[in-house]
Parts: structure tokens; C-alpha cells; sequence
């Protein structure tokens, strides 16, 4: 049996004055090499994507994290400079895509911008620059050049008892994450569930309350330290492990 395929919707950006369709190879890697899957790169497109007839041909779908964040108007809010940058091709790509896959079953993993899109895809909102609220961490990435440094696992966070993530990661309580970002859920969509809280009361984690299958969005960066890291590795094992069995049926379906 063929590698089932797993979608990824990618970045719109320019280099060298010419206009790039993108996706950081952490998240390929991860797909490839944990989840056992074969990744797809899907254009961001601002208009034309024939989103069905991507979901007809893939088994899972991955929103990986992006340096742009969810344009504001998205979820009820007026856009400032400082919110960017934004990259409204991905927003037009992802969010239906993640609304589609939800609805037809498809496994579903959302991953730092991909847990904002989720969130938002679904009706909830996001506070940006979180590191300025009374209270709160400060979640962004450090400033340095050496990646593993940057993507360092240093954070706690409280994975909640009887959740989705504690089923995969086979265990609740307090975990080590890399979690870097300067947006956050706001008002959670009335179709998730948060599934781990940082000590700040950030959400880290959600599922989809009433999903057919796999569909959880995390914060963190598990992509990153997939290969290595016990948390990391077990929800791609589990994603890819859905990913699989979407594709069984799919074949017997056939």
C-alpha cells in the first residue's frame, strides 16, 4: 500500500522579486519521517482553490506554523501594522480547508499559526501581542540565530485530564513544550475544547468537540522535535496513525 498523503497549505511570499509558494521543511520532515505519510504542498491561492478536490486525494491534513498571522477582519477585529505581517492568500487557503476536513472526517493536525486558523475557521478570535498583557509570558521566539536554541523545549504546560491530548500522549499533567508565538486564542470557537493551559492561562492546545476523528490544534512546535522529544513524536505517531486508517477506509470504500 502506497504512503498515504497528507496535505499542507503553504506560505504566499517573495524572494527575489518573485512570488514563492512555501512550507518549512520541519513540518515535511515530521509528516515524513514520524507520521509515515507523504506531504502535499497546496498553493496559496486568494482565489481558485478547488478545496474538494484536494480533500478527494489526500488522507490527513497538517496547518503548519507560518511567520504571518490570521488577518484581523477574519475574526471581527480591525487590522493594525503591528498585527502583521499577514498573508492573505494562506487565509483564504487554510481556512476553508480546515473547515472541510472537519466536516468530512479528515485527520486534521493545526500547528502554532494552524491552531489560530482553527480557532478562527470555527467562529473564536485571537489576542495578538499577548507579552504586553498584564500577566501574561512572553511566548515569542527568542532573537538568536541557532535554530534548536530557539525551538529549545522550555515551557510547561498542563495537559488536562480525559482530553484528546492526554489520550495520545498517554498521559495528563504538566509536560515540557517549545511554545513560540505572539498571538493567542482570544474567545475560543464554541466547537473546540482547550486541552492544555501555560501557567499564564494561555491555551496551548484544543480539539474539535464533535470531530469524526483526529482534529487538534496545538500551539506548540512538536514538528520541530518530532524525531527526539517523547510528547513530540507520540502526537505525530498518533496523527499518522489516523492518517492511516482514513487511507484503509478510503481504499475499501474504493
Amino acid at each position: 500500500m502506497p504512503k498515504p498523503l497528507v496535505a499542507l497549505p503553504a506560505d504566499s511570499q517573495t524572494h527575489a522579486n518573485a512570488k514563492w509558494h512555501a512550507v518549512l521543511d520541519q513540518y515535511v520532515q515530521a509528516v515524513l519521517q514520524v507520521a509515515g505519510a507523504m506531504p502535499v504542498l497546496v498553493p496559496a491561492l486568494e482565489t481558485g482553490a478547488d478545496i474538494d478536490a484536494i480533500l478527494d486525494r489526500v488522507d490527513g491534513v497538517v496547518i503548519p506554523g507560518s511567520p504571518s498571522n490570521v488577518h484581523p477582519s477574519l475574526y471581527g477585529k480591525e487590522a493594525k501594522d503591528s498585527d502583521g505581517p499577514f498573508d492573505r492568500a494562506r487565509d483564504a487557503t487554510s481556512l476553508p480547508l480546515i473547515r472541510r476536513a472537519i466536516e468530512r472526517g479528515i485527520p486534521l493536525f493545526a500547528i502554532c499559526r494552524g491552531i489560530q486558523e482553527l480557532n478562527v475557521a470555527l467562529g473564536g478570535t485571537l489576542d495578538s501581542e499577548i507579552q504586553d498583557q498584564p500577566g501574561r509570558w512572553d511566548h515569542r521566539k527568542p532573537d538568536i540565530e541557532d535554530r534548536d536554541q530557539a525551538y529549545a523545549i522550555r515551557q510547561p504546560v498542563e495537559i488536562r485530564e480525559g482530553s484528546c491530548i492526554a489520550r495520545y500522549l498517554g498521559t495528563s499533567g504538566t509536560i515540557t513544550i517549545n511554545s513560540l508565538h505572539r498571538q493567542a486564542i482570544s474567545q475560543i470557537a464554541p466547537r473546540l475544547a482547550a486541552e492544555a493551559l501555560a501557567d499564564d492561562g494561555t491555551i496551548e492546545a484544543v480539539s474539535v468537540i464533535d470531530a469524526k476523528g483526529f482534529a487538534v490544534g496545538v500551539q506548540w512546535h512538536p514538528e520541530y522535535w518530532a524525531a527526539t522529544d517523547t510528547p513530540s513524536r507520540a502526537l505525530f505517531e498518533a496523527f499518522g496513525a489516523a492518517v492511516s486508517d482514513y487511507a484503509a477506509a478510503r481504499l475499501i470504500k474504493a
